[in-house]
């Protein structure tokens, strides 16, 4: 899921040397309307496949979600999503491949 659409706190100076997972870019990202709209979407899409994917006999689902620089928004989504899905018959494993990245 490309998250390009969402601002980009890359452009905010003192959001820049920071990551999704903190409070201040977490709260940057998510005070946006559209944020909470497409999260509500991607959410409910989610929650509807996964029994699917079970129902079909598959052990093992990736999602994906990028950015520009994979280290504000992807990541702030990502961690969000692991909170809401978690729960019983999952087991999440989250992965943030370029969070580490200058």
């Amino acid at each position: 899921m490309d998250v390009r659409f969402l601002a980009n706190p890359y452009f905010v100076d003192e959001l820049r040397s920071l990551d999704g997972r903190d409070p201040a870019v977490v709260d940057y990202v998510f005070k946006q309307e559209t944020t909470g709209a497409f999260l509500s979407r991607f959410k409910e899409l989610l929650a509807y496949l996964l029994p699917q994917y079970h129902q079909e006999g598959k052990s093992q689902l990736t999602v994906s979600v990028g950015c520009t620089g994979g280290k504000h928004r992807s990541v702030a989504v990502v961690e969000w999503l692991a909170k809401e899905l978690d729960g019983p018959g999952y087991r999440l494993t989250v992965r943030h491949r370029d969070i580490s990245l200058g």
